[in-house]
């Protein structure tokens, strides 16, 4: 049985939130390229058809609790292995942890999105929200980059509660999806997006599909969203629960 505590204290809120809430119009640097190291740099997943933005696996909050539950969907969390190990990728990753601070981080984000102008991207291919402020700030650049489709997966239930109780909903083009703590489990129903991890294929995917969820194709197409059949957004729009399988 799960027994980690997964919800947000009170005291751990905005007073003591060690990242501040960024000014989405600070002034910052005119090239693409000195806002890129404000904020760390991007990554690109293979899987995505977009860029993204990865922290450090290690310094998920609930998902470093449930690394060490059996059973759990961190217990197997590929972010621990693979090329998220390479040294490269691992001082990128680091770099992006500290830049979490600077005051020109948000201005910094939108000013790359909307100079890039990309249709879709996914914020943490590896790790996770780590404050409120944090959530705070990524609904700042979600704000000032409308025409992008935002997506956010987490396992932060307690964060996203505390966001979605202070500040009312989030924007139409960020989607939040809470992802469930264990395989072949389901997340807490009072979130409007989710998403799970199955053992099982569907026995019945109409049926899936009619109470509002959408199997991930990409394991049927090489590991990608975009495949030779369909190119697949699913986990950026209205899908109730996006479910995947266990790889």
């Amino acid at each position: 049985m799960l027994t980690v505590n997964l919800t947000l204290k009170a005291t751990e809120s905005v007073a003591c939130d060690p990242i501040p809430f960024h000014d989405a119009t600070e002034a910052v640097p005119v090239t693409i390229r000195e806002c890129v190291k404000i904020i760390g740099g991007l990554s690109s997943p293979g899987k995505m058809p977009c860029h993204s933005y990865s922290l450090d696996a290690r310094k998920c909050k609930n998902g470093a609790k449930l690394r060490k539950v059996k059973g759990s969907t961190c217990s197997r969390c590929y972010a621990y292995g693979g090329c998220y190990n390479f040294p490269v990728v691992v001082a990128a990753m680091a770099r992006r942890y500290a830049s979490l601070t600077d005051p020109r981080w948000t201005a910094a984000f939108v000013n790359i999105l909307n100079r890039k102008r990309n249709r879709f991207f996914r914020w943490h291919d590896s790790g996770d929200i780590q404050s409120l402020n944090h959530l705070r700030n990524i609904v700042e650049v979600a704000k000032h980059t409308p025409h992008i489709s935002h997506w956010i997966p987490t396992r932060e239930y307690g964060i996203v509660r505390e966001y979605l109780r202070t500040y009312g909903p989030f924007p139409a083009n960020l989607r939040v999806r809470v992802s469930a703590a264990m395989i072949d489990g389901s997340a807490a129903d009072d979130f409007e997006y989710t998403s799970e991890v199955s053992t099982t294929a569907p026995a019945d995917p109409l049926a899936d599909a009619f109470n509002g969820k959408r199997h991930c194709p990409a394991y049927k197409q090489g590991g990608k969203c975009k495949g030779e059949v369909i190119d697949c957004r699913s986990c950026w729009g209205p899908c109730r629960t996006i479910v995947y399988p266990l790889h």
